[in-house]
């Protein structure tokens, strides 16, 4: 089914990993094209209980495909990051839980991605940041779910960190829920966490998933908002001499 994406049945739980390992599992268009395919398909199979998330090597997600979009002409760009978004706010609704593995690195949209699942895992020396305003542009999308997770003065202050904030203190702070330790990889222990959400009856899940997901139907309104700043940003001279990095 997927080029980037790799599903194994763990009984009634779908470990899906991101498989993209030498770009870091950036997200690019052929990789957003089979996580929509994947979770579409798991959403349908009634065998299927709970999704346990991870990136393949080194890194969970290193965020947006810079070499794509440097390449890109600026619609086709935001084209790109609207149904990123719409995906993220996908699994808000998504009828089963998700869970992240968190296992390096999670970087700008993998930093949203992880977020955006119903319980995080992550490792005491993961990496999250959100790099974009450093390089000279807001993110396009993804705050909104950010504030709701961890509160608005937390989520300003991890929007503007010029360092990444690690597995521990993220924890700590309320981005992740659990942590990993040297005697259990992350998915070790978002499996062992699905397993007990598989448990639970399916209806009252997706019932209990739908209420939550009320408080983030502005979600889309303050994408929209981000993604027109993103856009005026971009054209800075700033982010132009940042994005030309990438295009090489």
């Amino acid at each position: 089914m997927a080029n980037y994406v790799k599903i194994e049945s763990r009984g009634d739980i779908a470990l899906v990993t991101l498989n993209r390992p030498e770009r870091r599992n950036a997200l690019g268009s052929a990789l957003l094209d089979d996580l929509i395919s994947v979770f579409t398909h798991l959403e349908q199979d009634q065998e299927v209980r709970a999704v346990v998330l991870t990136g393949a090597g080194t890194a969970f997600c290193a965020g947006a495909d810079l070499k794509e979009f440097g390449r890109a002409r600026p619609h086709d760009v935001a084209a790109l990051n609207t149904r990123i978004s719409a995906f993220m706010r996908s699994i808000l609704v998504f009828p089963k839980p998700v869970i992240a593995a968190v296992n390096g690195a999670a970087m700008g949209g993998g930093f949203v991605l992880a977020a955006s699942c119903d319980s995080v895992v992550t490792t005491p020396t993961a990496r999250w940041h959100l790099p974009e305003v450093s390089l000279g542009w807001l993110p396009g999308f993804g705050l909104h779910i950010l504030s709701l997770k961890v509160g608005i003065n937390r989520a300003r202050r991890l929007t503007l960190a010029s360092e990444p904030t690690p597995g521990e203190q993220a924890f700590r702070i309320g981005l992740a829920d659990m942590v990993s330790h040297i005697d259990q990889t992350p998915v070790e222990l978002a499996l062992e966490e699905a397993t007990k959400l598989a448990t639970l009856p399916a209806h009252s899940v997706a019932t209990a998933k739908r209420y939550f997901a009320l408080e983030a139907n502005s979600t889309e309104k303050w994408d929209v908002i981000a993604q027109s700043l993103y856009a005026e940003d971009a054209l800075h001279p700033e982010a132009q001499k940042a994005m030309q990095r990438f295009q090489k």
